[in-house]
């Protein structure tokens, strides 16, 4: 019985150690406009949700602080991840744009650029995440 319970906590201490480990995401943005409003971002976790309003991983908003903005995402596992950020400088929760889908506020990617037709591809941003890390992303 005795050995049965070690064998248990051992499984059970492993699992929790290695395959459920919760990383954080450090997030340092620059170039932010003005302190107006907040900078939302978006988790993805796959291409086929990419840029997906419906099917964000994990999202949220930190106040917008002039010219750089820090927060921490949390309780991320292992794996493959891609970020889109935005400055909602005028606090209406979406990412406004003109006629053409044009953003009208700020955006960036955890490594990818917007480019002349379009926002990057899900693989031009994505990174791996396996340990806490903290990255650098400039809004334009």
């Amino acid at each position: 019985m005795i050995i049965k319970n070690l064998l248990v906590l051992f499984v059970l201490g492993f699992m929790s150690t290695g395959v459920f480990a919760q990383h954080s995401l450090s997030l340092n943005i620059d170039g932010v406009a003005s302190e107006e409003g907040n900078i939302c971002f978006a988790v993805y976790t796959d291409e086929g949700s990419f840029l997906k309003f419906d099917k964000v991983y994990k999202s949220g908003s930190e106040k917008a602080v002039k010219g750089k903005t820090v927060f921490d995402i949390t309780d991320l596992p292992e794996g493959e991840y891609a970020i889109a950020i935005f400055h909602d400088a005028n606090g209406n929760n979406n990412l406004d744009t003109n006629m053409l889908g044009i953003p009208k506020e700020q955006i960036a990617f955890s490594k990818g650029k917007m480019k002349m037709f379009g926002p990057p591809k899900y693989n031009e941003c994505a990174f791996t995440l396996n340990s806490n890390m903290e990255m650098n992303i400039r809004l334009q």
